[in-house]
């Protein structure tokens, strides 16, 4: 499961919510998936804390402190 991209779990994660949201599934078939969806889940979950600690890295300043400021948009030169 560590090849698979951040949006293909997510997007499989949205198709197991909604066949078990439908109901049609019977008791085997839906601990399957719900066993599927919560490996999917932690996944997408570690994701994105390795993507927060990557940004943290990036964000740091010339003395190793993290700094946070608020996002903006530039407009792009026309």
């Amino acid at each position: 499961m560590t090849d698979l991209k951040f949006e293909d779990c997510l997007a499989r994660l949205e198709q197991i919510v909604a066949a078990l949201e439908a109901g049609n599934l019977p008791l085997e078939d839906s601990l399957k998936v719900f066993e599927e969806g919560v490996s999917l889940a932690r996944h997408c979950a570690k994701y994105l804390d390795d993507a927060e600690r990557r940004i943290e890295l990036l964000a740091k300043d010339e003395s190793g402190a993290t700094t946070t400021r608020p996002l903006t948009w530039e407009e792009e030169e026309r």
